[in-house]
């Protein structure tokens, strides 16, 4: 019997998330074409899904596409869609319609049933990360204990640790966990992401730059402070 031609499996990727918010959609352009300028490498001809949850008024979908399409961006699906009208307009210009993931909450586990550290899930790198690279740890914290040139690209569903110059793009809980941080010792980033919220160099601050820092997510904000 001859072997069939395709084959079936689950897998994992990680997508930007554009939120949408009640603009027009020439205005939408070029706030795009602004972030992708910012960073080509990341976002240059990227898919990406749009969340169109805060929507206030009737939307032009069509324009609103056009406007996503004209800057060389592939949009995939859509999703935080709550308006009918919106939906049907939305599967007919031939685009799925997403539910996202949820954060997930971690819940303290009992002494007296914690996992032996010998179970708990971590992926390690003890070499440089070079330019064009990308590590996942899927469903695991991810730690290098190198540097991380710029070019290259860490994702992990966990938290990220980085104890050498991080230069790369850092996307920790890339499954949408918002509880996951990043740690780094020497913080110059092209770009660090918590569950789809993401930084690109200009926006973080400049006292942070080449030093020991924590980025976190609070009330669904990046938010950085000193690693101590």
């Amino acid at each position: 019997m001859s072997q069939t031609p395709i084959e079936l499996k689950g897998s994992s990727f990680t997508l930007s998330v554009i939120h949408v918010h009640d603009a027009k959609p020439e205005d939408i352009r070029q706030a795009l074409q602004e972030k992708i300028e910012q960073a080509p490498a990341f976002l240059k001809d990227a898919p990406v899904v749009i969340n169109v949850a805060t929507l206030t008024r009737d939307t032009d979908w069509e324009q609103l596409r056009q406007a996503f399409i004209a800057t060389g961006l592939h949009v995939v699906g859509v999703s935080g869609c709550k308006d009918d009208r919106l939906k049907q307009a939305i599967v007919r210009s031939g685009l799925p319609l997403l539910n996202e993931g949820k954060a997930q909450k971690r819940t303290a586990v009992p002494a007296a049933i914690a996992p032996p550290a010998s179970a708990l899930k971590t992926k390690r790198i003890d070499v440089p990360v070079r330019s064009g690279q990308q590590i996942y740890a899927r469903d695991c914290d991810l730690i290098v204990t190198s540097s991380v040139s710029a070019g290259a690209e860490l994702i992990a569903d966990g938290n990220i640790h980085i104890y050498g110059m991080m230069r790369g793009r850092a996307l920790a809980g890339a499954s949408g966990d918002a509880q996951c941080q990043i740690f780094c010792t020497h913080l110059s980033p092209e770009l660090v992401s918590i569950a789809g919220q993401y930084w690109l160099s200009d926006q973080i601050p400049a006292e942070y730059a080449g030093k020991a820092a924590r980025l976190s997510l609070q009330d669904n904000t990046l938010t950085i402070q000193p690693l101590n």
